[in-house]
């Protein structure tokens, strides 16, 4: 979902009543990034506290590419790395994922062997269908178990774009909060709905009901649930009890626009690509009689710090034997403190960019490339800025382009490398780059190996449904990642 796709960060059509009324009710993040313009890293990087380089969610079979694991990928999240869940567990939490995991389907990264109690979803994206014979469809879990696949069991129109996925991700949402509440348990719940992917997809109740197509309707549902997981929350009397975050895993999808893709407002291009497009994402925090109401924060976030902000809401610290990038938000959202800290801008192993007050330096620039772009595959339709959308990707490292986001948000026009306003920021944000390049330890790449045998072909439960499927011999080779 892109920065520009609701109501309260500007869209026209208001067709997200239930979000807008969030914002109202609580704190509105104007500068609030994920850490990686891809879905698998920024999930890591959520749930680990900590960049995707860090935590091996990247590649090294080729400079600055975009990685994630498809079906093929042989890594996923190492044992190594401590997930939110694991820690809350300490101070008694049941946690639960709804939705897309993402972070590695062999049995040994299992959302369940990773801190989580429940699991309701899918460890990889809904593409498909597939034949089940050259690639199996993707399974949908309860806990330890799949209990059935996409396009057979859970249905995705692909000519309609009908499917009842966020319905039935809203229900276990609801019964999750109503057991937690009667047990007197404390919950940690991660709605990790994928409505608005491609190939988007709505609920029949919704198809057809927006004025931005079917992508549009996807947003609408997702509005309308999270509008009845906040009136649950009320009605149970716990609203005040729970603290609700609501924010993307990277920005809009402009490959798949205008039909499919939302919107990043003014930013420039959009998913896959470092700049403000592909990682500055909607973000409201909301917690009745704790946020004040109708807030509005310049406070510069990450996904990261949801990490930290939990920990320090449970009373828990963060693990002190690993490097951290997550911050805790909490002063910022409670009193209205800023919070000086960069934002950096990965790419797969290399650091694109980095933001520092309103300044934003790109050290490399890259959108995609030629051969990519020849095929119509652009990451920035209808944005082309010279110099700075490039299809070669250009090294910036001794003269990096400097925007100035407050005046330039669209960053189409870097500073004169002759002004003192340049060199002032430059030296500034050099400093802050050192101080990160000395910490800067990378986990082993978890992205680089691909084998078609450890597709979901077999995965738990499949014997009981009838479902298993037979997986080639094992053939190990370099994923190929073309972005």
């Amino acid at each position: 979902m892109g920065w520009g796709d609701l109501g309260a960060f500007g869209e026209p059509s208001k067709e997200t009543p239930n979000l807008d009324q969030m914002a109202s009710e609580g704190m509105l993040f104007l500068d609030f990034y994920t850490a990686n313009p891809l879905c698998s890293p920024s999930r890591a990087a959520l749930l680990t506290g900590r960049l995707p380089i860090r935590n091996g969610f990247y590649t090294t079979n080729a400079h600055a590419r975009n990685a994630y694991t498809p079906q093929s990928i042989v890594g996923g999240i190492p044992d190594s790395e401590l997930l939110l869940p694991e820690l809350l567990k300490k101070a008694g939490y049941t946690n639960k994922i709804i939705g897309k995991w993402h972070l590695g389907h062999r049995p040994q990264f299992h959302p369940l062997k990773h801190g989580f109690d429940e699991w309701f979803g899918s460890p990889n994206c809904h593409f498909g269908p597939y034949d089940n014979k050259a690639v199996p469809n993707i399974p949908v879990y309860r806990d330890w178990e799949m209990v059935g696949r996409y396009y057979e069991d859970f249905n995705i129109d692909l000519k309609t774009g009908e499917a009842n996925l966020t319905q039935i991700y809203l229900q276990e949402a609801l019964d999750f909060i109503s057991r937690q509440q009667a047990s007197q348990q404390p919950f940690f719940l991660y709605w990790a709905i994928d409505a608005t992917h491609a190939p988007v997809y709505a609920s029949k109740h919704f198809l057809g009901t927006s004025q931005r197509g079917l992508y549009g309707d996807a947003v609408r549902e997702i509005d309308d649930s999270i509008g009845k997981i906040l009136k649950h929350l009320q009605k149970l009397g716990i609203s005040e009890n729970t603290f609700v975050f609501f924010t993307s895993d990277n920005g809009a999808a402009l490959i798949s626009a205008p039909k499919q893709g939302g919107s990043n407002g003014r930013f420039l291009c959009g998913k896959q690509t470092t700049f403000e497009g592909g990682m500055r994402e909607p973000a409201i925090a909301w917690w009745p009689g704790h946020i004040p109401a109708g807030k509005v924060s310049h406070q510069l976030g990450n996904v990261m710090d949801l990490f930290t902000t939990s920990l320090s809401l449970a009373g828990l610290q963060p693990p002190s034997d690993r490097q951290i990038d997550g911050i805790d938000l909490l002063p910022a959202i409670l009193q209205g403190q800023l919070i000086d800290r960069p934002i950096f801008y990965y790419r797969g192993n290399e650091m694109m960019a980095v933001r520092v007050g309103l300044y934003k330096a790109h050290y490399w620039t890259w959108s995609n490339s030629w051969e990519e772009y020849s095929k119509g595959i652009d990451f920035c339709p209808g944005q082309n800025v010279s110099g700075v959308t490039t299809h070669t990707k250009e090294e910036h490292t001794t003269l990096p382009l400097l925007f100035h986001l407050g005046r330039d948000p669209g960053e189409k026009y870097p500073l004169s490398f002759a002004s003192a306003e340049y060199e002032g920021a430059m030296e500034r944000i050099s400093n802050v780059v050192q101080q990160h390049k000395v910490t800067m330890v990378p986990g082993e790449p978890q992205l680089n190996v691909c084998d078609k045998a450890v597709m979901n072909w077999s995965p738990p439960g499949c014997e009981k449904l009838g479902k298993c499927l037979k997986p080639p011999e094992s053939e190990p080779e370099k994923c190929i990642w073309p972005h």
